[in-house]
């Protein structure tokens, strides 16, 4: 059997060997872009091409200027579901929180066939479609639904709630479509911690609560941060659980866009709201980095 060959690079390290004895710096520059094109083809046709024609008319219709954005400055409808939106998101993102740290935490410390069992479980829902859950939340909420007729049957009340097409209802069922996105990276940060360290504080004296505080917790937040910037994002942008399961009280951004390209066919003014949506969105994304970035420089002095 012959050994893989070492090959050195540019910069004269030794590559790691392979198998066929080539190392992955001495692919020309053809080869690597033409093996990347198909992504790049697909990352263009079908995200910057279609985003950047919408982003574009909303400074171009009806004419070239800024009327549209004047129109949402101006219009206090569309500053209050902005501002609806982002609300909706946080109490999401913190009720999945909530709900998805204490589950992670339970699987990463279960034994492998009862964590394969709670990852199961968590991933079930991820196999059902997003309009199929909301139609299930819809069943459960409406006046002659099952929380209803189960507090009916109990005598608490005389006649049907309102649950349906509100906005408890819709951050109810976002949180229910989207906390298995807080629960795994979480599980993925705290079982990347070596149990060792676990059990030397628990030998020094340390109880739960300060194993946690001091260990668990600050050793996890990066998989915290990217479980809510995750959750969040996806919360800013959700469309069919607040189309189906919201009404005309808990109006959300995802709903107005869509409502101003298909019944009104306002495409310079969707435009509009998209491109404040994705300013908004990634304003959020460069403050959860400097959060992120500033736990770390903590974590690494302590």
């Amino acid at each position: 059997m012959t050994k893989p060959m070492k090959i050195r690079s540019l910069t004269g390290r030794a590559a790691a060997p392979m198998p066929n004895g080539l190392s992955a710096r001495q692919y020309p520059l053809g080869l690597s872009l033409l093996l990347i094109a198909p992504l790049f083809l697909l990352l263009g046709f079908g995200f910057i091409y279609p985003v950047g024609r919408l982003l574009g008319q909303s400074f171009f219709a009806p004419e070239l200027g800024l009327d549209n954005y004047r129109r949402l400055l101006e219009t206090s409808l569309y500053l209050r579901v902005l501002i609806r939106t982002i609300t909706v998101a946080f109490v999401v993102m913190s009720a999945s929180l909530a709900i998805g740290y204490p589950v992670a935490l339970a699987m990463a410390r279960l034994r492998r066939d009862l964590s394969s069992l709670v990852m199961a479980c968590v991933l079930l829902p991820l196999w059902t479609s997003a309009l199929v859950r909301s139609y299930a939340w819809i069943v459960i909420l409406q006046r002659r639904g099952l929380v209803n007729d189960v507090l009916s049957g109990l005598g608490l009340i005389s006649e049907p709630l309102k649950l349906l097409y509100t906005e408890g209802a819709v951050i109810l069922a976002m949180t229910h479509v989207l906390v298995p996105f807080m629960i795994l990276p979480i599980y993925g940060a705290l079982r990347a911690i070596p149990p060792d360290l676990v059990q030397a504080a628990r030998n020094l004296g340390a109880d739960r609560v300060n194993v946690f505080i001091r260990i668990l917790l600050p050793l996890s937040l990066p998989g915290v941060f990217a479980g809510c910037l995750m959750t969040f994002i996806l919360a800013l942008g959700f469309y069919v659980t607040p189309a189906l399961v919201g009404g005309p009280s808990s109006l959300l951004m995802a709903t107005l866009i869509g409502q101003q390209t298909t019944e009104t066919l306002d495409w310079g003014f969707a435009g509009a709201l998209s491109t404040v949506l994705l300013l908004v969105t990634l304003l959020i994304v460069i403050l959860f980095r400097k959060v992120l970035s500033h736990s770390r420089g903590i974590s690494n002095v302590a």
